[in-house]
């Protein structure tokens, strides 16, 4: 239900935001997104090494990370060989990662009798 009242706030940030936007610190806000990936994977990594059922929390934000970096990349690229490389960069990496941490998310969520 509360999905449903985020409709007419949608509409409203597509058709109300400016096209184009200078972020004051683009270089940390990219460094921040990789840095969470990366404790992603490694907390991820660590869990799974250790038989921990709580890898499946860490790799499902693990794989909405990398979901939400494509979709970013991709959409704040600027055209030509800036976007290209963004593309390559989902299709190759970022969204088979996410595919993947999805699948271990998945895999490893503790089952009753199992």
């Amino acid at each position: 239900m509360l999905g449903l009242v985020m409709i007419p706030w949608l509409v409203f940030l597509n058709t109300g935001l400016p096209a184009t936007a200078q972020a004051s610190h683009w270089a940390w806000t990219w460094t921040g997104l990789d840095s969470f990936e990366a404790l992603g994977l490694l907390s991820t990594g660590l869990l799974l090494r250790r038989g921990d059922c709580r890898a499946c929390l860490t790799s499902a934000a693990t794989s909405a990370l990398l979901l939400i970096d494509a979709w970013f990349d991709t959409m704040t690229a600027a055209p030509g060989s800036d976007f290209r490389l963004a593309v390559l960069m989902a299709v190759f990496a970022e969204l088979p990662l996410a595919v993947a941490c999805a699948v271990l998310a998945t895999r490893t969520f503790p089952r009753p009798g199992r």
